[in-house]
């Protein structure tokens, strides 16, 4: 399910070290008193030096005019800005029209109406030019860029189709940017207007879906915990269960029975280990549970951003026994910090303390008590509330406290709250974005050589989506039409926020439609950026402090790309928020801050103000999470 791809670091960035520097200075140039002689009948170009004739009023080859602007000659000598031949200077707007629409992307342009005694045209330059590649190149500003000369020659109708070119121009030009997918969002978020299928019917008898994640340190029963769920609620088939447990004693391995429900792969049975976020379902009397089983070794942590991250709510498992809690809560390895945190930073604000292996520590209550205090104490630490914090004591392997009330004596005797199944239906019923336009963040990407069909995995964030609709996928900024949905691997008509499905597309490549893309209304494309801000909390697993060049991998919904630091703009006070220092030179553990990233590869994100799900990031280094943060500002807008 999850994306596995290989992020190597790239050191060839088109970054330019100098861009920070000001470069809107003018230059003197020293003219030497010698003039060269130049033929009878004929004028000089000062700029590119062809002999033009008497009577051309401005130069055949770069199209200056003869007669510099009266305001530019100070003492004799010419103060002009190094001349750049693939950006309009203002006689060749003047003198050519804006002939070649493809001028369109080098800046932004303005022409007053034209007199019929005198034409003013005032002629308006974006000082930072884009190139066709997507690199940047410096241009100096026009400081004085109103331009005085008659125009006899042309017509007044000539004028006015000018003005009215660029004038369209200059409103379809922003930012230095063409008319491209990003440049199609003409229309606000907040002019959309949502068709009435894409709202919530209530007449519908349908539970309410909630996305549960399914998260804690290696070993600590999480697999074997959702197997037993799904075989008690009838998920799982007795004769299905049967087989797990043939052949899990087969391999000598026969605790691992009901884990092999969600560990399907050999390579994860082998190992006895999770690798990826396996999905399942069950229904409970509040909610349709979606099951997101993820890996608890901390090699597959990656695996577990990209699927957990769908999550609404969180069960985060501990193992009772001595020694095992312990390595899980170490500041060094241990992946229930970690996972805490993580789904923390995913928005999660609900999470249910399952204490597994309950019947190792003979149901304990002083264990108990002990590991709610310590984890109690880290939880609130990272965010969560008590008022959304459930503690479950429990065993899986000997079903104890999971979808009835506890049976064994020893547990009876000193815990009376709720069972598992009872704490999952007192979660608060998670909020949906009906109303906004259509958002998918792309998970997987199933493809069918035979059928000639592309499928698009992943949960709706926002919107709505049916047969026939049209979608926009991103980064390619190819557009496609749903030829079906599947939900819960059934067919569905209409899927909303918050459900998980399978999207099939027809009239788009298959090659075009990547895990880490998103699917998006055509009229309301996301945002392809290789450039961010990020506001990041800088986490004790860091090693090393974060300085200027800091290489590392960033995480962001589904997609994993190579980064590295180019600034560090502020520290801020972790309770305030205020700016307490500016330009530091590094960051350490605990710290808050806001800086700078480079990407080596655009992604599709967008600012954590206008979109959650695509404004979330995680930062990672050396095997670890090192910070996780949000996207405050896009910075560099790339062409799709």
């Amino acid at each position: 399910m999850p994306r596995k791809i290989n992020c190597g670091v790239r050191y060839d960035e088109e970054y330019d070290a100098y861009e920070d520097y000001d470069n809107d200075y003018d230059v003197e140039e020293n003219v030497e008193n010698k003039q060269e002689t130049v033929r009878p009948g004929r004028w000089r170009c000062s700029i590119c030096t062809y002999d033009n004739e008497e009577g051309m009023s401005a130069c055949d080859i770069c199209g200056v005019l003869r007669n510099p602007p009266v305001d530019v000659v100070s003492n004799g000598y010419n103060k002009a800005d190094p001349f750049k031949f693939d950006v309009p200077s203002p006689d060749d707007l003047v003198s050519n029209g804006m002939r070649s629409s493809s001028v369109a992307s080098k800046g932004s342009l303005t022409v007053p109406s034209v007199s019929n005694e005198k034409k003013d045209v005032a002629v308006k330059i974006q000082a930072r030019s884009k190139m066709s590649d997507g690199s940047s190149i410096l241009v100096p500003k026009v400081k004085k860029d109103t331009v005085k000369e008659s125009l006899s020659s042309l017509s007044e109708d000539k004028a006015q189709t000018s003005t009215s070119s660029l004038t369209n121009m200059s409103s379809s030009v922003k930012h230095g940017q063409s008319t491209s997918v990003n440049a199609r969002r003409a229309k606000s978020i907040a002019q959309y207007n949502p068709e009435s299928w894409m709202l919530l019917d209530h007449s519908e008898e349908r539970l309410t879906q909630l996305n549960l994640a399914i998260v804690g340190h290696v070993d600590s029963g999480k697999s074997t915990l959702s197997g037993r769920l799904l075989h008690l609620l009838g998920r799982v088939s007795q004769k299905e269960m049967h087989k797990y447990e043939k052949d899990a004693k087969l391999q000598g391995k026969g605790s691992f029975a009901y884990a092999w429900a969600l560990d399907e792969s050999a390579e994860e049975r082998e190992r006895g280990i999770t690798m990826t976020v396996a999905v399942a379902y069950f229904d409970t009397n509040k909610y349709h549970v979606v099951v997101l089983d993820s890996p608890g070794h901390k090699d597959f942590v990656p695996n577990m951003i990209s699927g957990a991250t769908q999550a609404d709510a969180a069960i985060l498992v501990i193992d009772a026994s001595l020694g095992s809690f312990e390595a899980g809560m170490d500041t060094v390895g241990g992946q229930t910090r970690e996972h805490a945190q993580l789904v923390r930073s995913f928005g999660v604000d609900q999470i249910i303390v399952a204490v597994n292996k309950m019947d190792v520590v003979q149901y304990s209550k002083k264990r108990f008590d002990f590991i709610k205090q310590q984890v109690g104490r880290f939880l609130r630490s990272i965010g969560f509330r008590d008022s959304f914090m459930s503690w479950v004591p429990l065993s899986a392997i000997e079903n104890q406290n999971l979808v009835a009330p506890a049976s064994d004596a020893r547990l009876m005797a000193w815990y009376e709250g709720s069972y598992l199944l009872d704490a999952i239906d007192s979660l608060q019923p998670p909020k949906r974005d009906f109303s906004k336009p259509l958002l998918l963040p792309i998970c997987d990407v199933v493809k069918s050589n035979s059928l000639g069909q592309v499928f698009a995995c992943g949960k709706l964030e926002a919107g709505a989506i049916r047969s026939g609709s049209k979608v926009l996928a991103m980064p390619s900024g190819d557009i496609g039409t749903v030829r079906s949905l599947e939900r819960d691997s059934k067919a569905c008509p209409i899927a909303r926020a918050g459900d998980n499905v399978a999207v099939s597309l027809q009239g788009i490549d298959a090659n075009r439609v990547v895990a880490g893309g998103v699917l998006c209304h055509p009229d309301f494309p996301v945002v392809v950026a290789a450039h961010l801000e990020l506001k990041v909390l800088v986490l004790d697993a860091i090693t090393t402090p974060i300085l200027i060049g800091f290489q590392m991998e960033l995480h962001i919904h589904h997609a994993k790309e190579a980064a590295r630091v180019v600034r560090i703009s502020s520290l801020l006070d972790s309770k305030t928020g205020k700016v307490t220092k500016k330009a530091p030179r590094c960051l350490t553990a605990r710290e808050s801050a806001v800086l700078e990233v480079a990407l080596n590869g655009a992604v599709c994100v967008e600012e954590f103000a206008n979109s959650r799900a695509l404004g979330r990031v995680f930062l990672r280094s050396s095997g670890r999470t090192i910070a996780v943060g949000i996207v405050t500002r896009i910075i560099d807008r790339q062409e799709s």
